[in-house]
C-alpha cells in the first residue's frame, strides 16, 4: 500500500498539498502516483512568477512508461520550483513527500484547499484506480 500522509491534502489528479504558511503550499506528486509512472528520468518545472489556475497542467514528469502532466491543485503564483529535480529526478521515487516537491504556489483563493481530498478520500480513491 503507497504512503498517503494524513497532514496533507490531495488532488483527484494525485498531486499532494502541504501549507507552508503565508498563503504559500508546497506541491508533489502523491507516492500511488510515483509508483504508477515507474522510474522518473526527467521533470519539467514551471517558471517561477507564472500565474496558473487550479486544475490546469503546469508542469511534466517523464518516467520509463510515459509522460504525465502534473495539475496545480490550487490558483496563484509559482514562487519557487525544486530545481534539484532538474539533475535529480528520481528523489521523485526515492521521497515523494519531502525532497521530491515540484513547486510552490502562492494561493489566490485559500477556499481552494476546501477542494481537496483528505488522507481517508485519497486512500479510497488510490484503492479504486
Amino acid at each position: 500500500m503507497s504512503n498517503i500522509p494524513a497532514d496533507l491534502k490531495y488532488a483527484n489528479s494525485h498531486e499532494w498539498v502541504r501549507e507552508d504558511g503565508n498563503d504559500v503550499v508546497v506541491v508533489g506528486i502523491s507516492d500511488f502516483a510515483q509508483e504508477k509512472l515507474g522510474d522518473v528520468v526527467f521533470v519539467e518545472l514551471p517558471e517561477e512568477g507564472a500565474e496558473v489556475t487550479a486544475g490546469d497542467p503546469v508542469a511534466v514528469v517523464e518516467s520509463v512508461k510515459a509522460a504525465s502532466d502534473i495539475y496545480s491543485p490550487v490558483s496563484g503564483t509559482i514562487v519557487e520550483v525544486n530545481s534539484s529535480l532538474e539533475d535529480a529526478p528520481e528523489q521523485v521515487n526515492e521521497d515523494a513527500y519531502e525532497n521530491g516537491w515540484f513547486f510552490k504556489v502562492k494561493m489566490t483563493d485559500q477556499g481552494e484547499l476546501g477542494d481537496l481530498m483528505d488522507a481517508d478520500s485519497y486512500a479510497d480513491q488510490c484503492a479504486e484506480d
